[in-house]
């Protein structure tokens, strides 16, 4: 059986209600779905004193955008413009003959070649070799590679930002002049392998940017109409909101970095969407009509693709899953079959076919850690218990 009680939705916007307010969470939206019963949560303001949040609000949706980053690759192997299993390097041949370092806090000029090309499914499963690793963060000093991406300003280990992007172009062709951190295949990085599917996807479509395919391949065909890298409206758009001291400070206005096309469309960190719009992305990965995805492909982004090595030590960012392509699988416990990803700008995306069941919380306040934040876990909790 599925469906939603009336109790149980009662209780979710009892839940909602308590996140909210000037020194929480200014707004959010949240949708809870199970078969045919669709609830929607409109809490709060877009800002602070400002006016009301409404259903149709956007919201910068950060890592939310790497499921759809997926997506939108899986649908090119489905047109045959790409292998899962093949070699990048010749629309990508920035990437070609790697170096790797021998250390990965290491200095960059100590370095063994690569052992293999990076593969489309490299990518996917964010192994390819490059990226986020959690003790970079603790280190007493900043690695030397961690250096030099924040002085090449790729954006690859901390937060997206849009205003200080190359064009495509040369994003990829400064990360070809940084090393790997590990052999392609060997250990799970965050984020980057996002970014370099955003540059791959458009040279396989041959198409005028990544924004495009991301429209003809599964903004359009699922009625997608307000997901961008730009807001399609900024008096929609909630501000961004980061802590500071005791208080909420802002970190994005409407008019900031989302109201402006950026020459780089960051397909790791970088649309803008809403609640419907993700909604429709949901209920693609379930089966639902319309389908841009062969079910080879749905299946391919929603099962486990790593071994216990290649996660290892990046439980912190994993926060007990495992990895599919572009997204995280649970893979044990009660939600076990659940998949999605969440944005540290605040949203969260969570979708368990096993109980017919979406769960999507938008925020503008930014998380403070990788652990998800109460909002977003109190609100999933009720949404489990709202079950019939």
């Amino acid at each position: 059986m599925s469906g939603l009680s009336q109790p149980g939705v009662q209780r979710l916007a009892e839940v909602a209600a308590t996140h909210v307010g000037p020194d929480r969470v200014p707004g959010l939206v949240a949708l809870v779905a199970s078969g045919d019963d669709v609830h929607v949560e409109s809490v709060g303001s877009l800002s602070i004193g400002g006016p009301a949040v409404q259903r149709d609000s956007l919201f910068r949706i950060a890592s939310t955008t790497k499921p759809i980053t997926g997506a939108a690759t899986m649908a090119l192997v489905d047109e045959g413009r790409l292998e899962l299993d093949a070699p990048v390097t010749h629309l990508l041949p920035e990437l070609a003959a790697r170096r790797v370092l021998r250390q990965m806090d290491g200095p960059l000029d100590e370095t063994v070649p690569a052992e293999r090309e990076i593969t489309v499914r490299d990518l996917l499963t964010f192994t390819f070799g490059f990226g986020m690793h959690v003790d970079m963060f603790a280190a007493a000093t900043p690695w030397p590679v961690m250096a030099a991406a924040a002085e090449a300003e790729i954006a690859s280990f901390g937060p997206p930002d849009p205003k200080t992007a190359p064009t495509a172009d040369e994003w990829i062709k400064r990360l070809g002049s940084l090393p790997l951190m590990a052999q392609p295949g060997e250990r799970w990085f965050y984020n980057t392998g996002a970014q370099v599917l955003g540059v791959l996807c458009q040279r396989a479509a041959e198409a005028s940017s990544y924004g495009e395919v991301l429209r003809s391949r599964i903004f359009d065909p699922l009625g997608m109409t307000q997901t961008s890298f730009v807001a399609t409206d900024i008096s929609r758009l909630a501000t961004a909101y980061v802590k500071s001291a005791d208080e909420l400070a802002v970190w994005d206005p409407p008019d900031g970095s989302w109201s402006r096309r950026s020459p780089f469309e960051d397909g790791a960190a970088g649309l803008v969407s809403t609640v419907d719009d993700l909604f429709a992305f949901a209920r693609m990965l379930l089966g639902r009509l319309p389908q841009v995805l062969s079910r080879e492909s749905v299946g391919e982004m929603i099962r486990d693709q790593l071994t216990r090595v290649q996660r290892e030590g990046q439980e912190v960012f994993l926060g007990g899953r495992s990895w599919g392509l572009c997204q995280a699988v649970v893979t044990s416990g009660e939600r076990s079959g659940a998949f999605g990803w969440d944005g540290g700008l605040g949203s969260s995306f969570l979708v368990d076919p096993r109980r017919d069941l979406v769960v999507i919380v938008l925020t503008q306040r930014v998380w403070e850690s990788p652990q998800l934040p109460a909002v977003h876990a109190d609100v999933q909790a009720a949404a489990y218990a709202a079950l019939k």
